[in-house]
């Protein structure tokens, strides 16, 4: 047995491809996993700067609503033009800046995104409202763009009472 010299068992040709072609397709995965990740970051990123942008004037707007709010007081307590026209300028400053009034209407079904109940009121009398409707607007809200900046201060219709007792649940439909 001198001529035989011990070698390691090697591995064959094909083996080693399958192997490097393996380790080839992970580190490609891995490479997209990474890609992926970076465009999800720049996207994220592209958001928040986007809306960052669309409000920032919010602060600067929520400032400036006493004011509307003072100017409408003093216009329907007074005859005076040139509060007239100063409440039409600054409206108009607003809504340059896509600042809407919420001025939900009577009657309008209540919506708790834009509006805040102050208060669930019988309807006037006369009148017959759904439950859940505006009875009447307290103050008005504001929003910028999609964003509401102040809720309108609204009251609501509150359900009718069925029986005398006051008890809103009727037993008359019972078997």
């Amino acid at each position: 047995m001198q001529g035989e010299t011990v070698q390691p068992q090697e591995k064959s040709l094909d083996e080693l491809l399958a192997e490097a072609q393996a380790k080839l397709e992970e580190q490609r995965e891995q490479m997209l996993r990474a890609l992926a990740d970076t465009d999800n970051v720049r996207k994220r990123l592209q958001a928040e700067a986007a809306n960052a942008q669309k409000y920032a004037l919010e602060r600067f707007a929520d400032s400036l609503l006493p004011v509307v709010d003072s100017l409408e007081a003093a216009v329907n307590a007074a005859d005076v033009s040139g509060i007239e026209v100063i409440l039409r300028q600054l409206k108009a400053a607003l809504e340059k800046g896509s600042i809407r009034e919420i001025n939900p209407a009577p009657g309008e079904r209540f919506d708790p995104h834009r509006a805040q109940a102050m208060a669930a009121v019988e309807a006037p009398p006369g009148e017959k409202r759904e439950p859940n409707t505006i009875v009447a607007v307290l103050q008005k809200g504001y929003s910028l763009h999609d964003r509401v900046l102040r809720p309108a201060l609204v009251t609501v219709a509150k359900p009718p009472v069925e029986n005398e007792a006051g008890n809103p649940i009727s037993d008359t439909d019972l078997p």
